[in-house]
């Protein structure tokens, strides 16, 4: 399989010539017209992981592309959008992707304020990505999509994830609300967590290769 990471919370996985789409949402601004797209997945509806427009211009250049995504997104395409909504707890296939699927709800942002439907991802049963969440799925991971900076984090809540799930692999994710500066602090902070339990901290500006 290859990895290729977009702007904050958006990444693509290739297998077999098909192409897994992660949360295109109003943040990622980098993501070209893909060919050959088979499934998109949707964590949650805030509008940096979900954008209906992206999702209409990748639906209209891949027409055989599905959604997957919580019911408080599905239900709002109506007929325009194939789409199926799923839970935590499910599993499906698209093409020659195994997804499955975790947790439930965003992390908490404030008492004060609702609490929206997420879902982390499991794909392939080799890359996990929570969402905006620090839900933790019930197998080991190989690569983790390892959220960084957000309104509802604190980067001692993401050293504790990672030392939790012990990847082989962790790349920062939903980082668009850091400065370069912000990027470089994490960089330098993340590493030593991950050293402790054997893990690989790499931002990725290219394409990786995930054997299988």
């Amino acid at each position: 399989m290859k990895l290729t990471k977009y702007e904050h919370a958006c990444f693509t996985v290739e297998k077999d010539g098909k192409l897994l789409i992660v949360d295109p949402g109003g943040w990622t601004t980098d993501l070209p017209a893909l060919e050959s797209v088979v499934a998109i997945v949707v964590t949650h509806e805030h509008p940096d992981h979900f954008d209906v427009n992206a999702l209409g211009a990748i639906i209209g250049h891949n027409p055989d592309a599905h959604i997957y995504a919580h019911e408080d997104i599905t239900r709002q395409f109506g007929d325009t959008l194939p789409a199926t909504a799923v839970v935590a707890g499910e599993g499906i296939e698209a093409g020659p992707f195994k997804l499955e699927f975790y947790g439930g709800e965003h992390a908490t942002i404030h008492p004060d304020m609702p609490v929206a439907a997420n879902l982390g991802v499991m794909i392939n049963g080799k890359i996990y990505y929570p969402g905006d969440s620090f839900v933790r799925p019930d197998r080991p991971v190989d690569v983790l999509a390892l959220p960084t900076a957000a309104p509802w984090l604190k980067i001692s809540e993401t050293f504790d994830f990672l030392t939790a799930v012990k990847p082989r692999l962790a790349f920062p994710t939903h980082d668009a609300i850091s400065s370069d500066v912000g990027k470089q602090l994490s960089d330098r902070m993340v590493p030593i967590f991950a050293e402790k339990v054997g893990t690989t901290y790499q931002r990725l500006h290219e394409p990786i290769e995930i054997d299988e």
